[in-house]
C-alpha cells in the first residue's frame, strides 16, 4: 500500500487560475519524499488538498490508505501536519502546548504529560520545556511545531516548507530531526521545499513541480545523472549575451546552451576539454569572458533543464547529498 497515491489531482480557482494541474503522485511507506519548486508552483496547494484542508477540483487520491473524499476523518487521524504558519500559543510553555495537544487527541492527563516529555526529548527541547514559546528562536519554534504534529504518533507526516526563514544552523538541526524520525520511527515524510540542498540531503525521491505540474521525478542521484556530462557556466557582459549564445550554440561538443541574466550555462560532454574551445570561439567573435566555471550537474541544473529557469531564492547546494 502506498502512503499517498494521487491521480489527475487538479485545483482551479475562479478566473481560470490553475494552482495544481493534473498531477500524479505515489509516495512509498517509509520514505522521505520532497516536492521541490519555486513559490507559487503549487506545492502548498497540493499539501492542503492531501491533508483535507482544501477540496480538489478534480482527481482522486488515497492518503494513509483512506479515500480523500469519503474518509477525511480517518485521514486526519492518521497524519501529522506542520504547515508554514506554525499555530503556536506564544504565552504557553512548550510543555503546556504539547500536553494540550495530547489531551485534544484523547489522552488522559498522565499520559499527556508522558507524551509531552517524550516529544520534548525527541526534538531536543527538554531544557526549554518550561519557557514561554514567545522566548523561543525560530528554529526552536519549528521543532516544537514538529513535535506537536507527532503527538498522536502518525505514520505519515506532512511538512510544508519546514525550514523557511531559518538560519543555516537551525536548518541543519531540523534536517537531523526529520531524518531521525524517518530512520528510527519509520515515519513517512512528505515535505515541500524550494531549497535544493534540503531536497538533496533529505529526500529518497524528489518531484520537481513547476506551474502546477510535475516536470521531473526520481531519486536525487538519478535526477542528477539524467543531466549527462558537465556544466560550464560562462559570464559575459549583458550586451554580448545574445552574440555569445549564437556562437556557443554552434560549437562542437555543446549539447545545449541556456541564456541567463549575466551568464550562459552550457551542457557539454566533457567540461575540461571544451573550455579552451569556448574561450577561443568567444574571443574570435570579440566577446570578452568574465569567468568560466566547470561543475558536475546538481539539482539546480536538473531544475533548469526541466523548466528552463533556475530555482530563484534557493540556497546553493553544498555538495555531498544523495
Amino acid at each position: 500500500m502506498h502512503a499517498i497515491e494521487a491521480r489527475g489531482l487538479r485545483k482551479e480557482y475562479p478566473g481560470a487560475v490553475v494552482a495544481v494541474d493534473g498531477i500524479d503522485l505515489e509516495v512509498e511507506e517509509g520514505e522521505i519524499f520532497a516536492f521541490l519548486g519555486p513559490n507559487g508552483a503549487g506545492k502548498t496547494t497540493t499539501v492542503r488538498i492531501l491533508t483535507t484542508l482544501l477540496r480538489p477540483t478534480a482527481g482522486t487520491a488515497t492518503v494513509a490508505g483512506f479515500d480523500l473524499y469519503r474518509e477525511q476523518r480517518e485521514i486526519r487521524q492518521s497524519i501529522g501536519v506542520a504547515l508554514q504558519e506554525a499555530g503556536l500559543d506564544a504565552i504557553a510553555t512548550g510543555r503546556e502546548l504539547l500536553e494540550l495537544q495530547a489531551k485534544l487527541f484523547g489522552l488522559p492527563a498522565a499520559a499527556a504529560r508522558r507524551r509531552a516529555g517524550e516529544l520534548l526529548g525527541l526534538v531536543g527541547l527538554v531544557d526549554a520545556a518550561e519557557r514561554q514559546i514567545k522566548t523561543y528562536s525560530g528554529g526552536m519554534k519549528r521543532r516544537l511545531d514538529l513535535a506537536s504534529a507527532l503527538v498522536h504518533g502518525p505514520r505519515l507526516l506532512f511538512l510544508d516548507e519546514p525550514t523557511e526563514g531559518l538560519d543555516p544552523a537551525s536548518r541543519h538541526s531540523l534536517w537531523q530531526e526529520v531524518s531521525r524520525l524517518n530512520s528510527t520511527l519509520g515515519v513517512t515524510v512528505f515535505l515541500t521545499t524550494h531549497y535544493l540542498e534540503e531536497a538533496d540531503r533529505l529526500a529518497d525521491r524528489v518531484a520537481i513541480i513547476d506551474r502546477g505540474r510535475i516536470v521531473s521525478e526520481g531519486t536525487p542521484s538519478a535526477l542528477k545523472a539524467s543531466v549527462s556530462g558537465d556544466i560550464v557556466t560562462i559570464s559575459v557582459s549583458r550586451e554580448h549575451l545574445d552574440e555569445a549564445h549564437t556562437v556557443l550554440a554552434r560549437l562542437d561538443g555543446v549539447a545545449e546552451v541556456r541564456l541567463e541574466i549575466e551568464s550562459l550555462t552550457l551542457f557539454v560532454d566533457d567540461g575540461s576539454s571544451i573550455v579552451a574551445s569556448v574561450i577561443r570561439a568567444l574571443d574570435s567573435s570579440g566577446v570578452s569572458v568574465g569567468s568560466v566555471a566547470v561543475s558536475r550537474p546538481t539539482l539546480d541544473e536538473v531544475f533548469l533543464r526541466a523548466t528552463g529557469s533556475r530555482l530563484e531564492g534557493a540556497a546553493p547546494e553544498q555538495g555531498g547529498g544523495e
